[in-house]
């Protein structure tokens, strides 16, 4: 065995730190990606026996609230939220967290020693994103209960480090004690198998669960995915936040401004107000802002959520057994 956990019931689960923190069948997690996590798809991803994702990032509060209350009702498996901590008034969407019980909150982009311990407090899991080993290990210090390294692969917001995920992995490893799950560039059970080779103990998906009926983004960026070759998406925006994007209209207006030297603000203009929301959920291929990761360029179908899971878990267990058989 190449990693640390065993399978259970005759391969039909598997026995590890991530899914014992979590209570879950499968070290599969759904990642909460902006206009596409929404309660549909978490609760398919957590019926499916990983773990499915609620994006409160495109969401105000009491949207967020009908979100969670949904997927109380459409599953009574463990689902969680991804919180974004840059967003303003987050105060407000943490108490809808606490108010509805969610038992696992994923934060990100923001310092985690601002709501771990509250979350704490109410027993809640709470596992933060990073990019770096050095953010991890502070992540551990802030009291986490787990980290997700996402590597320079993974779609929408990204680390200014560019550290690829497979060197990201043994990076982060060895830096801290907690539970480790890996994200970035992952979307098959090769490429799980990959990444836990490597010291993680489960995976984050978001590009592959986009690519489902249960994803709540437009049905044109869907299938402008399964289009996708290589060298479709690029890390841009670093002034910023950087932000992988997939090539269009929008991403040229982004690359002539970055090349002639646009200031901050000047990005900040181009960018504007709900860009994201018009690509992704809206269907505007080309003045919106598409965030999707490189692994992009192997996604070639649209499938239920529960399919993908089962597809991801399978391959996984099998080359397992023998990772050098194709």
């Amino acid at each position: 065995m190449l990693f640390e956990g065993k399978f259970a019931n005759e391969g039909n689960a598997f026995d590890n730190r991530i899914t014992k923190l979590f209570g879950i069948q499968y070290p599969i997690i759904q990642a909460g990606m902006i206009w596409a996590s929404g309660w549909r798809l978490a609760s398919a991803v957590s019926n499916a026996g990983g773990l499915g994702l609620i994006g409160a990032g495109s969401m105000y509060p009491e949207v967020l609230r009908e979100h969670i209350q949904k997927c109380k009702q459409a599953t009574d498996k463990p689902f969680g939220v991804n919180l974004p901590l840059l967003y303003p008034d987050i105060d407000k969407h943490v108490a809808v967290i606490l108010e509805e019980k969610v038992p696992i909150v994923f934060t990100s982009a923001g310092n985690p020693k601002t709501w771990t311990a509250k979350f704490k407090e109410h027993g809640i899991t709470v596992v933060h994103v990073v990019s770096s080993a050095k953010f991890a290990k502070k992540c551990e210090d802030a009291g986490v209960d787990g980290v997700v390294a996402e590597g320079f692969e993974a779609g929408g917001h990204n680390g200014r480090e560019e550290t690829t995920t497979l060197c990201l992995i043994p990076s982060v490893r060895e830096s801290i004690n907690i539970p480790l799950i890996a994200a970035g560039g992952i979307a098959t059970g090769r490429s799980m198998l990959a990444t836990m080779a490597l010291g993680a103990e489960g995976v984050q998906i978001g590009s592959r669960f986009v690519c489902s009926p249960e994803a709540s983004s437009h049905l044109a960026f869907k299938e402008a995915v399964v289009a996708a070759n290589e060298g479709d998406t690029i890390l841009s925006l670093k002034k910023l936040t950087p932000v992988r994007l997939m090539k269009n209209q929008f991403y040229k207006q982004v690359m002539e401004a970055e090349d002639s030297c646009a200031t901050t603000d000047e990005l900040v203009d181009l960018l504007g107000r709900a860009r994201a929301k018009r690509g992704m959920f809206e269907g505007d291929m080309n003045e919106g802002e598409l965030e999707i990761g490189q692994v992009s360029s192997i996604i070639k179908e649209i499938k239920p959520a529960g399919d993908i899971v089962a597809e991801i878990w399978n391959e996984f267990k099998n080359v397992s057994a023998a990772p050098f058989t194709y």
